[in-house]
C-alpha cells in the first residue's frame, strides 16, 4: 500500500490555502543543512519531553503523583515535539504548507510555554524548566527557519487567479 495518498489526506486537513503549493524544499541548495539542524534540534524536545513524561510516570508509580494539569501539560508538549517532525518531513520534501507551519509553531509555542510556566504554583519548578528549555530550543528553530538559504528554499507560491 502506497502511503503517500493518505498523507496527502493529512496534509490537506493540515495545509490550508497552500496545501498544494510545493517549492524547492530540501533540493534548494544550502537548504539540507539548516533542515538537519532542524531535525537535531526537535530531537532535543522531543528527549525533552520524553524525560519530563517519564519524570511524572516515575512519580506517579512511586504514589506522589503530580496533578492532572502537569499531567496533561507535559502529554502535549510531547505531542507536539512529535508532531513537528511531521511538519518537517513534509516541508523537507517541498511542502510549503508544512514550513509554514513549522514556522508558526516555532513562533508561537515559546510564548505559550512560557506563559504558563509563569502561572504561580501551577507546575513544579522542573516542568518550568523543561518549558522554558523547550521555548528556548523553539526559539532557535524559528531563527534557523528565517535564514536566508531556507527562504531560497520555501519562496512564498503565488496565489491562484480567482475566477
Amino acid at each position: 500500500m502506497r502511503l503517500e495518498p493518505l498523507l496527502r489526506r493529512v496534509d490537506r486537513l493540515a495545509g490550508g490555502r497552500y496545501r498544494d503549493a510545493q517549492v524547492p524544499g530540501a533540493a534548494s541548495p544550502g537548504a539540507a543543512a539548516p533542515l538537519w539542524t532542524v531535525f537535531w534540534l526537535l530531537v532535543v524536545c522531543t528527549v525533552l519531553g520524553g524525560i519530563t513524561v517519564a519524570t511524572v510516570g516515575v512519580l506517579t508509580l512511586q504514589g506522589a503523583p503530580p496533578p492532572l494539569l502537569v499531567w496533561l501539560r507535559v502529554g502535549v508538549l510531547f505531542a507536539i515535539s512529535v508532531s513537528l517532525f511531521y511538519f518537517l518531513w513534509r516541508a523537507s520534501i517541498g511542502w510549503y504548507w508544512a514550513f509554514q507551519r513549522l514556522l508558526l509553531f516555532s513562533r508561537v509555542f515559546p510564548f505559550v510555554a512560557i506563559a504558563l510556566a509563569l502561572i504561580p504554583g501551577a507546575f513544579p519548578w522542573w516542568v518550568v524548566g523543561e518549558q522554558i528549555a523547550f521555548a528556548a530550543v523553539l526559539i532557535i528553530i524559528q531563527f534557523v527557519m528565517i535564514s536566508a538559504p531556507m527562504k531560497r528554499a520555501f519562496p512564498k507560491p503565488q496565489r491562484a487567479a480567482s475566477a
